[in-house]
């Protein structure tokens, strides 16, 4: 076990890295300074670039961060002179955890039922209903969703609140647009997994042997079937904390993925880059949870990865 996990802790290390060194190169590619502006002159905008370094080789540059980086230094923010893009980081990052959280747990609860009752359910209308509801899930962009929602039970029918996270009430339209998706792909990998391993020997042994519904549900099938739905956790951060880019914007939730757009938009390179490393740290990390969780509940599950 501890090889399995220094392997994990080891390849998550190396994806970060890949991770720095490509947002690192792709801010470097961008036109023009980030330091540049219209009531700058070339001599000041030089000192300026000096100051930070920027007038340093691109690759001395990139050791210089990395070396910073491993003290916990993202480095200061170009347009918020003087802040920290940590402080930034850890300031924005609250709104959206707390809607990831509340969308994470809707996932889980929705996603997981609706998928087991489906695999209980015998008829045939339902699961082709069903499945069509789950196809048109999994197609619709989380912004048209996020879009409609917002128009009709926020403007129209004013039913819930549209501006930020300050009340309960506040999270029920965003959290039902960022996860429609998830919920969609929760839902149907439980089903499949639910009957697959309700047609397993050992479930039907454990119903020769008399033993209760639930017991069979809770001790042999959950077990199993659970273990995709633990698999897809990782990439379901993924795409919650991505995901929350466009919500944000729309639900004027002054979260990350708010900030990020507007560090984009203001060419603030280090808060890009602090970003970026922050949410994929977040993500390899929630990766690796994931995998553990699972060679915990099938030890067979560490031979192949």
């Amino acid at each position: 076990m501890v090889k399995y996990l220094i392997k994990r802790i080891g390849i998550g290390v190396l994806t970060l890295f890949v991770l720095v060194a490509i947002t690192f190169a792709m801010t470097k590619l961008m036109p023009g300074s980030p330091l540049q502006s219209k009531n700058v002159s070339g001599e000041v905008l030089e000192k300026m670039e000096e100051k930070y370094g920027l007038n340093k080789p691109v690759i001395e540059q990139f050791f210089i961060y990395c070396k910073n980086l491993l003290h916990g230094d993202f480095g200061t923010s170009y347009k918020k002179v003087g802040t920290e893009v940590t402080d930034i980081i850890l300031s924005r990052i609250q709104p959206t955890l707390r809607l990831g959280i509340v969308t994470f747990i809707l996932t889980l609860v929705v996603g997981v039922s609706a998928g087991i009752a489906m695999a209980k359910t015998k008829s045939n209308f339902i699961r082709g209903l069903w499945l069509s509801g789950l196809t048109l899930g999994v197609s619709v962009p989380n912004f048209i969703v996020a879009l409609l929602l917002l128009i009709i039970f926020g403007v129209q029918l004013r039913w819930f609140p549209v501006l930020g996270l300050d009340t309960p009430m506040n999270y029920v339209l965003p959290a039902i647009a960022q996860g429609l998706y998830p919920i969609s792909a929760v839902a149907r990998l439980t089903q499949t997994s639910y009957e697959d391993v309700m047609r397993q020997d050992y479930v039907t042994m454990a119903k020769a042997k008399g033993l209760s519904s639930s017991a069979i549900t809770f001790r042999h099938i959950l077990k199993n079937a659970l273990l995709p739905v633990i698999t897809y956790m990782g990439p379901m951060v993924a795409f919650l904390l991505t995901g929350s880019v466009v919500i944000e914007n729309l639900y004027t939730i002054p979260g990350i993925g708010k900030e990020f757009v507007n560090a984009i938009s203001n060419h603030d390179y280090t808060l890009v880059m602090g970003i970026t490393i922050f949410i994929g740290a977040i993500i390899i990390i929630c990766n690796m949870i994931s995998d553990l969780i699972c060679s915990f509940v099938d030890p067979r599950i560490k031979n192949t990865l």
